[in-house]
């Protein structure tokens, strides 16, 4: 038997609804989108001020504008039923058309010479989002944890060790995954590890 959801059974000392809706604000406001816009726009500054902040937003349109129109291109279609994809195969439609639209961005800046750190940022999202594309293939790995922790990896590393602490975001972020029950705990901790780890690698590698 499923659990009690917001204004249904168990709401009468609010305790179950309330916690499902703030992990769900938490899932929502939280989401890969929202990370790709604030950590690409900041890298971008950190870089070269308003001109890296032009190419931040370049690099925006590549990684979160157009995955999000084709998302809900497809929430229209009747393809898949919400934008966070809750279908696993829904998701191998959806990641390989990610992977080649921020692999464009890449090649782009690279050729018209963005600052070097974008350029490795928005690598770094091209082989992570790769990498989860090869687990979904058999498993329901957490895009929410990989993106949020890929991210504060990318921000301390570019911004100082303080940013280190943004961790507590992503801790917040697996448990509205596993609160919701879109993922279970392991599917969460793999996404986290994956993320962090590719993206501080390629980062690293290429800034």
């Amino acid at each position: 038997m499923s659990g009690p959801t917001v204004g249904g059974e168990g709401a009468d000392d609010g305790s179950p609804s309330e916690g499902r809706a703030f992990a769900r604000r938490v899932t929502d406001g939280l989401e890969p989108k929202n990370w790709i816009v604030a950590v690409t726009l900041i890298v971008g500054w950190w870089a070269d001020g308003p001109a890296g902040l032009a190419w931040g937003a370049f690099g925006v349109v590549f990684a979160a504008v157009l995955p999000v129109l084709f998302i809900k291109y497809g929430i229209r279609r009747g393809s898949w039923a919400d934008r966070h994809l809750g279908v696993r195969q829904h998701r191998l439609v959806v990641m390989p058309f990610i992977v080649g639209s921020v692999l464009l961005a890449t090649l782009l800046m690279r050729a018209f010479d963005a600052p070097s750190e974008l350029t490795a940022l928005i690598a770094s999202m091209v082989a992570a989002m790769a990498v989860l594309l090869v687990v979904t293939v058999w498993w329901k790995v957490s895009v929410h944890s990989a993106v949020s922790s890929g991210s504060v990896v990318v921000l301390a590393l570019t911004c100082g060790p303080l940013l280190w602490a943004g961790f507590v975001l992503v801790a917040l972020v697996g448990w509205s995954r596993v609160s919701l029950r879109d993922h279970t705990p392991a599917q969460v901790l793999v996404g986290t590890v994956l993320g962090g780890a590719v993206a501080g690698v390629v980062f690293t590698a290429l800034r």
